[in-house]
């Protein structure tokens, strides 16, 4: 597997390109500048198969209709729990994030044990709501590869103080985490990678 971290606009959430097959690249939680997505996409010859978003803020989901227009169709999935996010007006950040229009190719099915496969990778849904009512992280067993969006972050951990936020779910999640393998490379939905055995080791709210 092949990754490419981008944080990406005036929160710097990040953006996760994975592939095995260049004709099937994943996209994880494109929350803003589409056009330096798909200059990276043009200039390593990928092409897109599908979207995921690990939640529905809108510093994670703020391209998605910005890169459907340049690859028409593209499915677009999401945990059902977050689905209202998507074009509320809560659900913005003027001028930097404006509300993001449902995309039609929206696909809800990021539920506890769905399985993911496209280009040779395959990803298990870890649910883990907490940050976000439908929140979930991917689990890319054969890579020891997890991303966690907003659920873990190295050193630290999501809010709850936003409108679904839950802090009892987000404890509990964080606890189903650290009970992973400890050698799982960690890409959070902010800052910089690391792995479980560091964050249970070191992170206070893995304590």
């Amino acid at each position: 597997m092949q990754r490419k971290i981008m944080p990406l606009g005036s929160i710097d959430a990040n953006c996760v390109i994975l592939w095995e097959d260049p004709a099937a690249a994943w996209i994880v939680d494109p929350g803003a500048e589409p056009e330096a997505i798909c200059a990276f996409l043009k200039a390593k010859g990928l092409t897109p198969a599908l979207i995921l978003f690990t939640h529905g803020h809108f510093d994670h989901i703020g391209a998605v209709n910005g890169l459907i227009a340049h690859y028409p169709d593209l499915p677009v999935h999401i945990g059902p729990g977050d689905v209202p996010m998507i074009g509320h007006p809560m659900n913005a950040w003027p001028p930097d994030y404006e509300v993001v229009k449902k995309p039609a190719s929206l696909v809800a099915d990021l539920v506890e044990g769905a399985t993911l496969t496209a280009g040779g990778l395959t990803a298990q849904v870890l649910a883990t709501p907490g940050h976000t009512p439908g929140g979930v992280c991917f689990l890319f067993a054969a890579q020891k590869l997890l991303l966690t969006g907003d659920t873990l972050f190295a050193g630290s951990c999501g809010r709850t103080d936003f409108p679904g936020g839950d802090k009892r779910k987000l404890d509990a999640s964080l606890r189903r985490l650290a009970a992973l393998a400890p050698e799982l490379t960690v890409v959070p939905g902010h800052g910089m990678p690391t792995t479980i055995a560091r964050e249970v080791a070191t992170n206070p709210f893995m304590q």
